[in-house]
This record gives C-alpha cells, sequence and structure tokens, in this order.
C-alpha cells in the first residue's frame, strides 16, 4: 500500500540549510508611514467580499523584525482553529521532547529465552506511538529475528497497547466521522495509517461483478462485493456506487455497492481499521509467515514482561521528520499520536491526551499566554471544543521563531505556498510563491491560515487568520485569505500608491 503521509528526509536537510540561511536577514528599510495605512487599507478590500458578510473573521500580523501590529481585527476572540491546532501540538513536541526525540517499536520475548530456531513461547509486539510506521518497516524488524535464527514460534504474537491509553478517538470528535483514513483511530502502534486502501474496477461487460484489490491485502478485512458492473446509461446505480466500512454497527467489513461504467477509471478509496494495534500485530503475523517463521498461534492483546528480551527493533527518523508529515499534508493520526508521545515521555506511561493537553499548556504558560484565555482538548483540531485566538497563534508563531533551537524544524514542516503539501496549489504566480509558509485549517465552516512571510523588502512577517461561521463553498474564503497572502508577501514599506 502507498503510504498515505509522504516523508520527506533526502529533503530535510537542504530546506533546514535555507531555514538557518534566512535568518541573516537584509537590513529594514523605514519607509513610508502610509504604506502601513494603505496595507490595511488593501486588507479591509478583501474582507469587503460579499461571501465574508456573515462571517466571523480573525486576523493579526506582525512585523517579527520590528514587533510592529501591521493589522488585526478580533485578533483576541475565539475561533475553533481546525488544523492550526496542529501548530500548537508540534510546536510543544519539539519543545519537550527535543530534536534528537526518535520512536520505538519493538518485539521481544519472554526473559530467559535463548535465539534459536525455535520460539517455545510468545512474541510480543510493542508500539510507542510512531504514527509514520509501514510494512517495510516490519519486515525490517522481521529481517532481525530470522538473523538470529528464528524459524519457527510456537505461542502467540501478543500486541501490548499500553504506551498510550485506551481512547482511540478525540475528545468531541464527531460519530458521523467514521470509516475516513483521516479520522483513522488514535493508537500507539499504528501501520499504514491504521488504514487499508481498496481499488475498484468495472468488469468488462455489463452484468459483471466490480473487480476489486485490497492492500495489503490481509485477512484482518473482509470484504463484501455486490458491485456490478452498469448498463450504458444506468446513471441511478452508478450515482449509487459506495465503498465504506461498516460503522453504524462497527466492523472491519468493507461494502462495495451500486455500480461502474465498462472502461470506468477505477475508484481509489482509503478506509480505517478498527482496534489498530491488533491490525497491525495481524500485518507482523502475515509478514512473519511469508518470510518463512512459521507461525500458528493467536494474534491477541496483552502485556510485554517488564523484563522482556528485545530481539527486533526499529528506530524511526529523528523527530523533524513526524513534524513534517504532521503539517504538510495536515495528518490527524500523526497530531494525535504526538501529543500522547508527550504525554507519555513527560508525565508517564501510559500516555493521555488530557496530559498532552496539560504539557501544551505549560509550554504555552511559559510564552506568556493566560491559560484561561482559550482552550484545547486534542491535538489535531479536529474536535469543535478547541477555541483559541489569532493572538495566541501569533504569541506561538513569534515564540519559535525566536527559539534557534528548534525554529528551522519548525518552519521547515510548513507548507509552502505554490509547491507542497495543502498549499500545493494555492497563491501560486503571486509574490507568495516559494515565500509563504503556514499551516492550513478546514471544518465545515471553518477555514484558517497561520504562518510567516517576507515582504518585498526582506521583512519577515507572522500571521494568523481565522474565518468561521459561513454558509458559501471553502473555496470563496480560501480565495480571501490567499489574497492577503499574496499581498503582504508582496507588500514594500517603499512603495505608497495614489500620491
Amino acid at each position: 500500500m502507498p503510504t498515505l503521509r509522504p516523508v520527506f528526509p533526502l529533503l530535510l536537510f537542504l530546506a533546514l540549510l535555507m531555514i538557518g540561511c534566512s535568518a541573516s536577514r537584509p537590513p529594514v528599510t523605514t519607509g513610508s508611514p502610509n504604506a502601513v495605512d494603505q496595507l490595511r487599507q488593501q486588507i479591509e478590500q478583501i474582507l469587503a467580499d460579499i461571501a465574508l458578510t456573515q462571517s466571523n473573521v480573525g486576523i493579526k500580523i506582525l512585523s517579527l523584525d520590528r514587533g510592529e501590529v501591521l493589522y488585526s481585527r478580533d485578533s483576541h476572540k475565539l475561533f475553533h482553529p481546525a488544523s492550526n491546532m496542529k501548530l500548537l501540538t508540534t510546536a510543544t513536541a519539539l519543545n519537550r521532547l527535543g530534536t534528537s526525540f526518535f520512536y520505538e517499536t519493538v518485539a521481544g520475548t519472554d526473559s530467559g529465552m535463548v535465539p534459536g530456531e525455535t520460539l517455545g513461547g510468545n512474541l510480543y509486539l510493542q508500539g510507542r506511538g510512531n504514527p509514520d510506521l509501514e510494512l517495510a518497516d516490519l519486515e525490517m524488524m522481521i529481517a532481525q529475528l530470522r538473523d538470529r535464527g528464528l524459524r519457527r514460534i510456537t505461542g502467540d504474537l501478543v500486541v501490548d497497547p499500553s504506551y498510550f491509553d485506551e481512547l482511540f478517538w478525540g475528545n468531541g470528535w464527531m460519530w458521523d466521522d467514521a470509516s475516513a483514513w483521516y479520522w483513522a483511530p488514535i493508537t500507539p502502534l499504528a501501520v499504514n495509517d491504521n488504514c487499508v486502501e481498496i481499488l475498484v474496477s468495472p468488469g468488462k461487460n455489463p452484468g459483471d461483478s466490480l473487480i476489486y484489490k485490497l492492500l495489503p491485502d490481509t485477512r484482518y478485512m473482509k470484504v463484501i462485493n455486490n458491485g456490478f458492473t452498469a448498463q450504458p446509461g444506468d446513471s441511478a446505480a452508478v450515482d449509487s456506487f459506495t465503498v465504506v466500512r461498516d460503522w453504524i454497527k462497527p466492523a472491519n467489513v468493507i461494502r462495495i455497492s451500486g455500480a461502474m461504467y465498462p472502461g470506468q477509471d477505477s475508484d481509489n478509496s482509503v478506509i480505517d481499521v478498527l482496534s489498530g494495534d491488533l491490525f497491525g500485530a495481524t500485518l507482523f503475523a502475515e509478514l512473519l509467515e511469508r518470510a518463512g517463521i512459521a507461525f500458528t498461534g493467536a494474534v491477541r492483546y496483552g502485556k510485554m514482561p517488564a523484563n522482556a528480551a528485545v530481539w527486533a527493533t526499529h528506530r524511526s527518523p529523528l523527530l523533524a521528520a513526524t513534524i513534517i508529515n504532521t503539517n504538510k499534508i495536515s495528518d490527524n493520526l500523526s497530531a494525535e499520536n504526538l501529543l500522547k508521545t508527550v504525554a507519555a515521555q513527560k508525565r508517564g506511561v501510559p500516555g493521555t491526551a488530557r496530559n498532552g493537553v496539560s504539557e501544551i499548556y505549560a509550554f504555552l504558560d511559559s510564552l506568556g499566554v493566560d491559560s484561561t484565555s482559550y482552550r484545547v482538548v486534542d491535538g489535531s483540531g479536529v474536535s469543535r471544543y478547541d477555541v483559541i485566538t489569532p493572538d495566541l497563534l501569533v504569541t506561538l508563531l513569534e515564540g519559535m521563531h525566536r527559539d534557534f533551537r528548534v525554529q528551522a524544524e519548525f518552519k521547515t514542516s510548513l507548507p509552502i505556498a505554490g509547491v507542497d503539501g495543502t498549499l500545493k496549489y494555492r497563491m501560486r504566480n503571486t509574490p507568495a510563491q516559494g515565500n509563504l509558509r503556514a499551516k492550513t485549517g478546514s471544518l465545515s465552516g471553518v477555514s484558517s491560515l497561520s504562518g510567516y512571510t517576507s515582504t518585498a523588502d526582506g521583512e519577515l512577517l507572522a500571521f494568523s487568520i481565522i474565518m468561521e461561521h459561513f454558509l458559501v463553498p471553502t473555496r470563496r474564503i480560501r480565495e480571501a485569505q490567499d489574497r492577503i497572502g499574496a499581498l503582504i508577501s508582496g507588500w514594500s514599506r517603499q512603495q505608497v500608491t495614489g500620491k
């Protein structure tokens, strides 16, 4: 199965180097005081868009070089941050865990077991929060077992989920968001995003069953295929085509229904699984068998003994890679696993969202943010219980900019306008392209954008834009944000029009 959260290790060094070089900035020119007034007028003109007349808008734009607020509108008011919440989570993770942190996934046996051809007992598999674990990583661990001479396991494969608590969804998440990959369950052993991919294609002739392929091909999921190849013109059957996991009565069953036309392009759906830890352990058991290690026991939950002998280990890349995956594509599972990992590392196992949130509060307190002025409950921003202010976000951005220890890793993780991540197709062919770095956020009726950009004079800005309570398509709201992003990226203190 192709990875859903691309890692960027080959680009990381160059990106960090570019960020580091940007610290040496050109001198900021004085310019005309009227330039700031004109900038504010231009922003007001953008916000006069009829699409925003019923909406709430909070904005703050700060010159990091001068400490001057260039624009502010209701920046002290509370808004749903959506995925701008990930800025708080990833910043806290960098601050609390440090850039040298990495995840470990381990396989071990009861103490006293001697490596050999046959393991006369259980093999334990323990995940410790890595949200980016893939099949290839499990295969690497199994290769270590084979190198020890292991060829047969007589006991069970026991998966230990004790690094996190048992709450696999966030506080305030909506019940009808189940089944999609972006709401995958939060588990300490998370393989392939706790998801499967299913490709569905039409048959050759009308009446043929639809053809599907499950990736990875695992017995953990059951597929019920009631789909068929439609007669030309049977639009009702084609319109009813769905691929969904049972979620009203939750089960690891994927149902294909409706129809596709002959020759129609394949449908690619990514579906979350129930009990992600067991899913990962089942994949591990299947890979054992393919690698020639006989295993006939059960896959079950249990606790790894405290004195277990570790026989295989997978170490993730350093924390910066996880932070990049979290922010570039706005991955919810990564954010929630980061939150619980911070909790486990700083406040003890099991890692809980509540303890992770407490670490966020403590970090923001160190930046001077009043803890009574906002509320957060999860790490990803999926919850509607999260309410924060643009003031808070700009304070956070300023604090991360001033912290040389993590500044480069944090900025590198942000999507770049017109280049990559969730901003790949936004603000192209404007002064923001390749310049503005910001985190997007989106919920129904909420759109946010917060980050950094550099003006035409080389003046570094931090900004936060949150817009909510709108009925128009989100595209209309993003267009207003993009116009502001392009405006401040091309703004100069030396250019005042209308004279």
